[in-house]
């Protein structure tokens, strides 16, 4: 394996070190990229644009100081450590604020329930982290091989930083904690991930010795860094572990009560506009015009096809939401979503 030089070590400390000023070029360039990215996440959410969400994801350089924090961890640089983490969680909360600022200026009826890109970020699984793991690397290996450089923007693609950040705002608006506490839960397992995989290829590429022969700082790294940075990795395994058999069940019980609803909506000419299952809630969008269907007709059918169990979240068109819950056979109706 081919180790990196004095000459790129250099190169990478000034890539991924922010300078202490906010008036230097790398403060300034870092916050208004990072504001307007969020803008632009925050945005493309609420219109659940995959697109304007994609170009928020190359636009968000959070991945600078996150790659940023594993670099001084390797190089045992205390004051960069600490920079570079405290530039990770202002910016997030950065992040999290202007998510909720534009959540107070427009938020939906039915609080993001039919929203897609909200609804892909709040079930994080164990396959999630081992996609970051894997993007990890392969940012880090970019960063280390100038070869390779011109594939940084599809990890910047693939590593989902900013939008779950503002879907974690969006949500706090609406009084949907859990999930929000879900898609901040997808954030952290990126941030594990990257600094985890970039502090491994940075001390298999020699970058330590690198530093050294360039005149950097270069303190002394044990092994117990390296131990506590795989242990928030495990940590952060075990939600996930209990999201993925979440996920798998909440799939299951959406799928049986599709049809139970797209019956029940038939008998009043209404659409069943999206049907989904979070943490064994069944959530059911439903489209059409007055007079409404009985709810807790629903609510009846559900319980006599096995799914009396399950809590049940209506939301009907122009806002209104009826809650029904599980061993019960009436609904209390809502004039906004709230999980």
């Amino acid at each position: 394996m081919a180790r990196v030089d004095a000459a790129a070590a250099r190169r990478m400390t000034e890539s991924l070190f922010i300078e202490r000023s906010l008036r230097s070029p790398s403060s300034t360039r870092f916050w208004a990229l990072l504001a307007l990215a969020s803008v632009i996440a925050a945005a493309g959410v609420i219109g659940d644009s995959t697109a304007t969400v994609i170009g928020a994801m190359i636009v968000a350089p959070l991945m600078t100081p996150i790659l940023g924090s594993a670099l001084a961890l390797v190089l045992a640089d205390r004051d960069h450590v600490v920079r570079s983490v405290l530039l990770v969680l202002l910016g997030a909360s950065a992040v999290v604020l202007i998510g909720m600022l534009l959540g107070w200026i427009v938020s939906p009826p039915d609080a993001f329930a039919s929203n897609s890109q909200v609804s892909s970020r709040i079930s994080p699984r164990l396959i999630d982290l081992l996609a970051a793991l894997a993007t990890g690397t392969v940012g880090a290996f970019a960063l280390v091989r100038t070869d390779i450089s011109d594939t940084l923007p599809g990890v910047a693609i693939a590593i989902s930083l900013v939008p779950p950040l503002a879907v974690t705002g969006l949500l706090i608006t609406v009084g949907r904690y859990h999930d929000a506490g879900q898609s901040a839960l997808l954030f952290a397992t990126n941030v594990a991930a990257i600094v985890a995989t970039g502090t491994i290829v940075f001390l298999l590429y020699g970058v330590r010795d690198a530093a050294a022969e360039a005149g950097l700082t270069v303190g002394r790294f044990s092994g117990r860094t390296l131990g506590v940075i795989l242990g928030v990795v495990l940590l952060v395994a075990v939600p996930l572990t209990a999201g993925t058999v979440t996920v798998a069940r909440d799939r299951s019980l959406a799928a049986d009560a599709r049809p139970v609803a797209e019956a029940w909506a038939a008998t009043g000419q209404w659409q069943i506009a999206s049907v989904e299952a979070r943490n064994g809630i069944i959530v059911i969008g439903v489209l059409g015009l007055p007079p409404q269907p009985a709810p807790a007709a629903l609510r009846t059918a559900l319980d006599r096809h096995g799914m009396r169990d399950a809590d049940l979240e209506l939301h009907l068109v122009g806002g209104r939401t009826h809650w029904c819950p599980a061993d019960t056979d009436t609904c209390t109706v809502k004039e906004s979503a709230r999980s």
